[in-house]
């Protein structure tokens, strides 16, 4: 977790900027004098030198406690603030305070792509506040020196501090990123990218060196290979929404959207389709009470919903569709019903368990995607870049 990173991204920043633009945000009617602090403080703000904009907007929000906009950078702005304390129960209680102040500013409008980002992040922190980057004491020290001077804006301390826990450690996954994303900020191009993909070497399955180097990539107007990331990184963790948020930006920016692909099987009515539809129940109906599910699944006590039903169940449905295509008086029905063309599709392509997990990936799917993912990974891949996410643009 990089609670002082996210929010920062190129993609998300001009995301952020639409979103305002808008004009979603309620402000106040603040005087001459706040209204030019307000401007330096957003200007700190973007720039990223979030520990000079923190003094200003402290003020700002004490005259308008009310302005959503304001109480969700100020926390963003605590949050860099709380890595350069030492003290852990003021590191606790500064980022506490953030999320206090960004749940208070999203009950007030502010849903932007920051505050999404901030919210989803400050509620998984434990509940002591602490974020941990190691079991070795001396790696904790290292990396907590670095983010100190990250926040701090000293992209040269942190790498020496982060060298130093990879010497410790140096498979620690955080160590690699976070080199990877301090030389990114200096511009020091080359080194970041050597470090992001060494941090994904270390673990393909976090999502965030992906995300953060696809962010790299957009700054550098790479759009085809940041597209390629975001892909990797919606692989690695398909369920995390702060990918999908990096997408949609990546999308935005780009004057396009990524599709939301999902074919609900309608319930049977009259007509030779709804045979089709009938297959599909009568399959899941003896999943979850004809004992299918204690059959595939013996080594656990409670029914959930799981990939190999639902595969069994579309597999079924896809057979009894294409026999509806045999006969002339059912092809054309099929032909032009959008559900079963879908299916067909992703029947053909062999990408119908893909499908199932990205598109009806609720909790209990989830927990067969970990095991999906380790034999299938080219799947998962061709679904996203064939399906799901809009080619980049030509280059001009």
């Amino acid at each position: 977790m990089r609670l002082h990173n996210d929010g920062r991204s190129l993609l998300l920043l001009g995301l952020l900027t639409l979103w305002a633009a808008s004009g979603t945000i309620a402000q106040s009617n603040p005087d001459a004098s706040d209204q030019a602090k307000r401007q330096r403080a957003m200007e700190l703000f973007d720039q990223g030198k979030r520990l000079e904009a923190l003094p200003l907007l402290e003020e700002l929000v004490q005259k308008s406690p009310q302005d959503p906009e304001l109480l969700v950078e100020l926390a963003a702005c605590l949050i860099d603030h709380a890595a350069t304390l030492s003290d852990q129960e003021a590191v606790a209680r500064e980022r506490f305070r953030a999320r206090d102040l960004v749940q208070k500013g999203w009950g007030l409008g502010n849903t932007s792509p920051l505050a999404e980002n901030l919210r989803q992040l400050l509620d998984e922190l434990p509940a002591t506040g602490a974020i941990k980057f190691s079991d070795n004491p001396a790696v904790e020290q290292a990396m907590n020196a670095g983010e100190a001077a990250f926040a701090r804006r000293d992209f040269d301390e942190a790498v020496k501090d982060y060298a130093k826990a990879r010497e410790l450690e140096p498979t620690n996954y955080s160590a690699a990123l976070f080199t990877a994303n301090a030389y990114d900020r200096k511009g020091d191009f080359a080194q970041a990218r050597e470090w992001y993909e060494r941090a994904m070497q270390i673990d393909p399955n976090v999502e965030t060196a992906y995300r953060y180097y696809a962010d790299m990539l957009a700054k550098q107007g790479d759009m085809a290979k940041a597209r390629a990331m975001l892909i990797h990184a919606a692989v690695a963790e398909p369920y995390n929404k702060i990918v999908w948020r990096e997408i949609r930006a990546w999308a935005i920016i780009n004057h396009t959207a990524f599709n939301i692909v999902y074919a609900g099987i309608p319930l049977p009515q009259n007509g030779p389709v709804s045979s089709a539809w009938r297959t599909y129940y009568s399959v899941k109906k003896d999943w979850q009470k004809g004992g299918r599910f204690q059959q595939v699944f013996p080594q656990e006590t409670e029914y959930r919903h799981s990939l190999p039903e639902e595969s069994e169940a579309l597999n079924a449905t896809i057979k009894t569709l294409e026999k509806l295509k045999e006969d002339k008086k059912a092809a054309d029905l099929v032909a032009a019903d959008p559900v079963a063309g879908l299916l067909l599709k992703m029947h053909q392509a062999g990408l119908l368990d893909a499908y199932v997990l990205f598109s009806l990936g609720d909790d209990g799917i989830a927990k067969d995607y970990v095991a999906y993912r380790t034999k299938n990974r080219d799947k998962l891949e061709a679904y996203m870049d064939k399906f799901v996410m809009p080619p980049a643009p030509a280059k001009p």
